[in-house]
C-alpha cells in the first residue's frame, strides 16, 4: 500500500477520544441547562407574586380610600382573584367607571397543571388564616406558590 493513503482518516483511538471528551462537555453542560430553566421559572414565579400581591394592595387601597362600598364585614380585601381583572364599580366617578388592578391573572408558572384556570393554580389565604398556616377563606389576602419543591435558595416556593 502506498503511504499517501494509510495516513488519511482519523484512528479508532482517535475517534473513541473525540467521544469521550463530547460526552464530557455534555455530561457538564446539561446541569447547567437545567438550572437555568429553573432560574426563569423561579423569575417568573416572582414576577407573578409580586403582580398579583400589588394588585391586592391597590385593591385594599382603593377600598381604604372609599372607591368602593364595604360590606359590614368585610375586611378590604377582594373575594376572588378574578375580581382583580374583572374591575369594581368607582363609587367616587361620576360617570360609574370601574377600577381595574389587573390586566390578566398570571398562573403558578411553578403548576404542572395546565388545564385549570390561572385562579387555581394559586394558594390563597385570607386575613382570617395565620401565616404559618394558610387557609382559604372570605377573601383573598395573599397568595403563595402551591408547588412543593424548593427554590435555589433554599426556601419552599410554599414560601415565597
Amino acid at each position: 500500500m502506498n503511504a499517501k493513503y494509510r495516513n488519511t482518516g482519523f484512528t479508532l483511538i482517535e475517534l473513541v477520544i473525540t467521544v469521550a471528551i463530547v460526552a464530557i462537555l455534555a455530561s457538564a453542560v446539561l446541569p447547567m441547562a437545567e438550572v437555568a430553566v429553573q432560574r426563569s421559572k423561579e423569575q417568573e414565579l416572582r414576577s407573578a407574586l409580586r403582580q398579583i400581591r400589588e394588585a391586592l394592595d391597590a385593591y385594599k387601597q382603593a377600598m381604604d380610600d372609599g372607591h368602593m362600598l364595604p360590606g359590614v364585614e368585610e375586611t378590604g380585601y377582594p373575594k376572588s382573584l378574578q375580581v382583580l381583572v374583572d374591575g369594581v364599580e368607582d363609587t367616587k366617578s361620576p360617570v360609574q367607571a370601574k377600577i381595574y388592578f389587573l390586566r390578566r391573572l398570571p398562573r403558578d408558572p411553578m403548576s404542572r397543571d395546565t388545564t385549570s384556570p390561572a385562579e387555581a393554580t394559586w394558594g390563597k389565604r385570607s386575613y382570617a388564616s395565620p401565616p404559618d398556616a394558610p387557609q382559604e377563606g372570605d377573601d383573598v389576602y395573599d397568595v403563595y406558590s402551591r408547588a412543593t419543591g424548593v427554590g435555589l435558595n433554599g426556601i419552599p416556593y410554599r414560601d415565597w
